[in-house]
């Protein structure tokens, strides 16, 4: 009797923290869509339309923080979806962490939004690695911003990654360079309910069925994508 009160003690423990896991990162599956929308709605500020048509994956991490244990230090949780190259529609979420780096961001701001335009075959292969770091395995560029972009010589898409960064209502091209980003083993575990790296959930096509979250997330991608 007593080994199974212990035994459905475990079972309850461990499917509440499963299901907070995996409200977690459905929330974080809004919050990402919900900046990307934001951002978009200014034509002064807005990620140009000839790059996110373009990009070959998207990688969002709202609200990001500042570490207090290093000077200038962030972390955040992220959420990765690479785009089908045949059919143009985007994939299911890869969850994601990020730490280290300066990032160059306004001086005094505790909370950005920061979005990564992956726009090679050589970014996606850093992306499928279970750890990268930007600027250093992959490069990466702060990315023009507004309607008159499109007209600047950068913008001819030679950037591997172009990287953004929004704070306290400002949004710019921003640089990352020196930030560390991992597969977030954890949160992906917590959604689907099984191990899976990015590779598989991007590549290998492991997730078959995709919730309700999932669908609108990648709704909400080819929205922002087609300028809709």
């Amino acid at each position: 009797m007593k080994t199974l009160s212990l035994s459905m003690l475990y079972f309850f423990l461990f499917t509440s923290t499963v299901y907070a896991d995996s409200a977690d990162q459905r929330e974080l599956l809004v919050e990402s869509v919900q900046v990307l929308e934001e951002v978009q709605r200014s034509p002064d500020h807005k990620i140009p339309a000839s790059l996110v048509a373009r990009a070959k994956a998207i990688i969002v991490f709202p609200t990001m923080l500042k570490g207090g244990f290093i000077v200038a230090a962030r972390y955040g949780s992220g959420v990765a979806s690479l785009r089908n190259s045949k059919t143009g529609n985007w994939g299911p979420p890869a969850f994601l962490k990020t730490y280290g780096g300066s990032f160059g961001f306004q001086i005094g701001a505790e909370a950005v939004d920061l979005v990564l335009l992956v726009m090679t075959q050589r970014g996606i292969n850093a992306l499928l690695k279970t750890k990268f770091t930007l600027g250093a395995d992959i490069g990466v560029t702060a990315g023009p911003v507004g309607r008159h972009a499109e007209a600047g010589t950068d913008v001819t898409f030679k950037g591997e990654i172009y990287s953004y960064s929004r704070s306290k209502g400002a949004f710019a091209g921003v640089s990352v360079k020196g930030a560390v980003i991992n597969a977030d083993t954890d949160a992906n575990w917590g959604y689907y309910n099984r191990p899976l790296t990015p590779k598989d959930i991007m590549i290998d096509g492991r997730v078959k069925k995709y919730s309700e979250s999932t669908r609108r997330f990648i709704t909400g991608l080819g929205r922002i994508a087609s300028n809709k």
